[in-house]
This record gives C-alpha cells, structure tokens and sequence, in this order.
C-alpha cells in the first residue's frame, strides 16, 4: 500500500496516511480539523543499463547531427568499440 502526504490549509502541519488506491484522501487534518489536501513529489529517475548513450540505439540530445556525442562516456564507448572491430578484422585476416 502505498503512503501519501497530506498538508492542512489551515495549521500547515503535514501528516502521512497508508491507504489503498482505491480509498478516499483524508479531507480533514487530524490536528485542527480544517481541510486538507494530498501532496505530490516530483520522483526522482535513474537510467541504468543501455540504451542511454548515443552510441547505442537511438541518438540522445548529448550528440550532435553527425553522431558524434559531446559526453566524455560515449567518447570512451566509441572508441572501444572501433578497437574491437579493429583486433576482429585482424583476426579474421589471418
């Protein structure tokens, strides 16, 4: 079950509740009983695996029109990979 916040408009006090979905917001504060209302927060996001780089599926903002990217990881991504490819031609040329 998830906690939501809640802030009264008259005392200012907040006060967290466990409730379903499918309940109802709490309408008045438990100090003053004036009205309250629930409170939303920005979630902070992490991007984790690939995918995120320029150098892997799409072209984030970080690159440039000519798919060369601007961050210092994607530099290092890009230049591993061109000495992989290059040791895999020299092997297949032997």
């Amino acid at each position: 079950m998830p906690i939501y916040e809640y802030e009264c408009s008259s005392c200012r006090s907040r006060f967290e509740r466990k409730q379903r979905f499918d309940e109802e917001p709490v309408a008045t504060c438990p100090r003053c009983s004036g009205k309250a209302r629930r409170l939303i927060h920005s979630v902070p996001v992490v991007f984790k695996g690939s995918g995120f780089y320029c150098t892997d599926y799409g072209r984030g903002s970080a690159c440039s029109s000519t798919g060369k990217c601007k961050e210092p990881e994607c530099e290092a991504k890009v230049a591993e990979k061109k000495e992989t490819k290059k040791e895999e031609k020299a092997q297949e040329t032997k």
